[in-house]
């Protein structure tokens, strides 16, 4: 009986790690127009990243998160999908895709693709359908207001040119409803029949072997349709207006029953809610509605003027205090919606570069949570520092300077910003080579390549020891290796010291201190009397005894200490 027991126990165990293997990863994001280019039209695509699996593989990556390749206008880049079932053929074809899937399995890397699902693109057939006629069958699959209502209560626009969510269409003299570009018309969840058409597209990519999905801008989805009026100034803080509406769980609960749950399938979504109490309720198994959210108060925290190293203490402490015991949350300090992480976070000066990347990637990769890098993070790619206006692509960059200009804001000023916190900043060519266009491509690029991809590149970091890329490939290995960093506990130690950021992890016997100066100053550190082994560090990869009673800690140092 005991011997049964005993299995039925083990049994239950390995069901449960099986269904958190999400946990257990470490996720890679790629923006397929910048990663690599197959066939020189200047346009990454689904053959470059095949050619580079290889690479991907050898950071010690388990799961690769790919921007939508989906068909589109690329009015923002894809999040403007006019087919949800098709492929952008700058990308390449679906064949391509399913090869993609093929060779990523076989490496053992899961695929995670992007859903964009709080608004199509003004091309979908079902948005040229529903601007035809009020009696189209797809009207109901957007939101309108009737002209004859008179302007209906404002809504603000986070890319608009004007900053106006209803944009007037003539055809049929009703407005609709669009919180990003003018293009990007929000969809109506509240529709059952546009519930419908969703989930079996998703269906249609879980059959095709995808591993996770990931849900972009999803906590605007549920609307009040009756359209209250706001009070004056309501943009200023958006998320409590937009965020969560009422019926958004039981969207999500809908979609986990007729998708996730029929699939091994991941599932995080873009946002964590306005609090705790709503991340939970996102996240936590027994609500039945995703695995993961990532919240922006961490990744929002820098800003062009820079930022306190007690802040990203706190909302990293806070974060990880509130899921201790229930839910799961991403960890990541940039994607494609941020400027580069070194330029934000760390110290891009050539003097501190390498050090405060490596500092980083070590935060990022001993946290509690699943862990997120951008491409180019693994090398230290930075700011590109565009001067003039016509360098950029990015349509709310752009709208916003037009916003500016006609409006009479000084956008001297506003240039001078973007060059801090511009999303074009973290989307620029992957710098693979010192040759020209970076090995990207042999054509001119969409966006221009990085002039210090001379210094900065892939090539030139495998052949170095001490390289960002290789104390990546240890921190990645080191994690893999040691669950007390996946799930063991997070304390930190010493909350007042303004330059270091230092904590443990420890699971049962397993126990590690984390040390890192954000700092270019030296600074004294103190842990207690106990000795401990630097098992890894980002100025050399010691492996040494060392007395924690006093430390002195170089510019950027970051430790990783068993004791």
């Amino acid at each position: 009986m005991l011997r049964i027991l005993i299995l039925v126990l083990f049994s239950q165990t390995l069901l449960a790690q099986n269904n958190d293997w999400w946990k257990k990863e470490i996720v890679y994001q790629i923006y397929p127009r910048s990663f690599q280019d197959s066939n020189n039209d200047g346009v990454g695509d689904l053959k470059g990243i095949i050619s580079r699996l290889d690479y991907v593989k050898s950071l010690g990556i388990t799961a690769v998160w790919i921007n939508p390749f989906f068909v589109s206008p690329n009015v923002d880049n894809g999040y403007d999908i006019a087919d949800y079932r098709g492929i952008q053929p700058e990308f390449g074809t679906t064949t391509d895709f399913d090869f993609l899937v093929k060779e990523m399995h076989k490496r053992d890397l899961k695929l995670i693709i992007d859903m964009v699902l709080n608004h199509s693109s003004d091309q979908h057939a079902w948005f040229k359908s529903a601007k035809t006629s009020r009696n189209s069958p797809y009207r109901n699959f957007y939101h309108w207001w009737p002209a004859e209502k008179g302007k209906p209560p404002y809504r603000y626009s986070l890319f608009d040119v004007n900053h106006d969510a209803w944009q007037f269409d003539s055809t049929t003299n009703a407005y609709y409803l669009h919180y990003f570009a003018k293009q990007q018309p929000d969809l109506n969840w509240s529709n059952p029949d546009l519930r419908k058409e969703i989930f079996e597209m998703m269906k249609f990519w879980a059959e095709k072997g995808v591993d996770g999905f990931r849900l972009d801008a999803f906590q605007f989805a549920a609307k009040d349709t009756s359209w209250p009026v706001f009070p004056e100034g309501f943009e200023k803080n958006f998320l409590q207006y937009y965020a969560m509406g009422n019926e958004i769980h039981d969207y999500l609960k809908e979609m986990n029953a007729e998708v996730f749950s029929k699939y091994k399938v991941m599932s995080v979504a873009e946002g964590a809610g306005r609090n705790f109490t709503e991340a939970h309720e996102l996240v936590d198994a027994d609500r039945k509605e995703l695995n993961m959210a990532y919240a922006f108060e961490i990744v929002d925290i820098p800003n062009y003027k820079g930022y306190k190293v007690s802040d990203l203490k706190k909302a990293f402490t806070k974060w990880d205090s509130a899921f201790a015991n229930k839910g799961w949350l991403s960890v990541f300090l940039s994607n494609h919606d941020q400027a580069r992480m070194v330029s934000r976070f760390g110290n891009d000066s050539p003097a501190y570069r390498e050090l405060s990347t490596k500092l980083l990637n070590t935060l990022i990769l001993t946290m509690r949570g699943t862990p997120y890098t951008y491409y180019g993070d693994e090398i230290g790619m930075t700011n590109i520092n565009f001067k003039s206006i016509k360098d950029y692509d990015d349509v709310s960059t752009k709208n916003e300077y037009t916003y500016l200009k006609n409006n009479g804001g000084d956008t001297l000023i506003f240039l001078e910003r973007m060059k801090k916190t511009s999303r074009d900043n973290g989307r620029t060519p992957m710098q693979w080579s010192s040759d020209k266009n970076a090995g990207f491509s042999k054509a001119k690029p969409w966006l221009k390549v990085n002039g210090n991809h001379t210094v900065i590149n892939v090539n030139k970091q495998e052949k170095n020891p001490n390289s960002v890329l290789n104390h990546f490939k240890k921190m990645t290995s080191l994690r893999a290796n040691n669950q007390a960093f996946i799930e063991g506990k997070y304390s930190l130690i010493d909350s007042k010291n303004e330059n270091v950021f230092a904590y443990t992890r420890t699971l049962e016997n397993e126990r590690f201190l984390v040390i890192l100066n954000i700092s270019s100053k030296p600074t004294d550190f103190a842990f207690n009397d106990t000795k401990g082994k630097v098992i890894l560090n980002n100025y050399s990869n010691l492996n040494k005894a060392i007395s924690l009673k006093k430390l002195l800690l170089r510019p950027y140092d970051a430790l990783v200490i068993k004791y």
